[in-house]
């Protein structure tokens, strides 16, 4: 169980995550002037390209120079630089405290990991969690100087409950935190699938990556279990007896594989980017690889 800020990252992979930024594939309209540069034209302090005059247009962007020679008005446009939004959502329900090493941990670090990759660079940082009836949040974070309260804040986040997925997916898209990067960290094991909260981000001007962390025997029970066993459903509580076989083995793997693909076809229709990962990777590999050709990070 992870218990201190520097056991979520340490100083080792900080450094090599200075290199790291967040990628928006799209075009974002940031509250404030940032670091980032954005296709969007406006006013600032680097010349992009020229237009052509059009009644209404401000005179004081005129290119006089090019007036005298052609006789002819055009318009001087800038290349604007744009704050870039990073949301976290953590899936903080019962499930997640299963898994060896321990799916909670596991995404309480990429958690720290990401964001700060986005303090760093100064976007705009917040998180949500979600578990049980509760909903946290943390916002309006800004700079290298808010690591350790986002750390803080995170080490205090347990697991326990029920994820209600569409609900906390309403609870995001309604928060008022601008258009962004929106990283959903989960399991993803919902009785009733992904599609109605995946709905509920999609269009919302976010550019929305969806993470499945599933522990190395959620995806081989064979390397855990055997024999019969009661198990017990870590959110509703309601157990289970089984036969742990071959086929129990298999017919759980199928089921897997399919809830997985309905999985990823929800995410393409709805424009967002599926990524499932085992607990097991090396943070390292997964920030300074997988991620990276995925596109979230560069």
């Amino acid at each position: 169980m992870i218990t201190r800020v520097d056991e979520l990252l340490d100083s080792r992979l900080m450094a090599r995550l200075d290199t790291l930024d967040v990628v928006s594939r799209k075009v974002f309209m940031g509250k404030v002037q940032g670091e980032r540069r954005s296709r969007r034209r406006g006013q600032s302090v680097e010349f992009a390209d020229y237009r052509p005059y059009a009644e209404g247009d401000d005179l004081r962007f005129v290119d006089w120079n090019i007036y005298g020679r052609l006789d002819r008005l055009f318009l001087k446009m800038f290349m604007e630089e744009e704050d870039l939004s990073l949301i976290l959502a953590l899936d903080c329900s019962g499930s997640m405290k299963g898994g060896e090493p321990s799916k909670f941990d596991f995404v309480r670090r990429l958690a720290m990991s990401l964001g700060y990759i986005g303090l760093v660079n100064q976007s705009r940082v917040g998180c949500f969690a979600f578990g049980g009836d509760r909903t946290e949040r943390l916002t309006g974070l800004r700079g290298r100087r808010r690591i350790r309260d986002l750390g803080q804040w995170i080490l205090a986040r347990e697991a326990g409950g029920e994820f209600q997925f569409p609900d906390a997916m309403r609870s995001i898209a309604l928060g008022g935190q601008g258009r962004g990067v929106l990283v959903v960290v989960s399991d993803f094991l919902f009785p009733e699938g992904a599609e109605t909260g995946l709905k509920a981000i999609a269009g919302r001007g976010f550019d929305v990556f969806a993470i499945q962390c599933l522990a190395p025997e959620e995806i081989d029970p064979s390397t855990a279990l055997t024999g019969d066993m009661r198990l017990v459903d870590s959110e509703r509580g309601t157990p289970v007896e089984v036969s742990i076989t071959t086929r129990t083995v298999d017919a759980y793997k199928d089921r897997l594989r399919e809830h997985t693909e309905d999985l990823r076809e929800a995410c393409i229709r709805r424009g967002i980017t599926h990524m499932q990962v085992r607990t097991d990777m090396p943070m390292d590999d997964l920030l300074l690889d997988y991620l990276r050709r995925r596109g979230l990070l560069k």
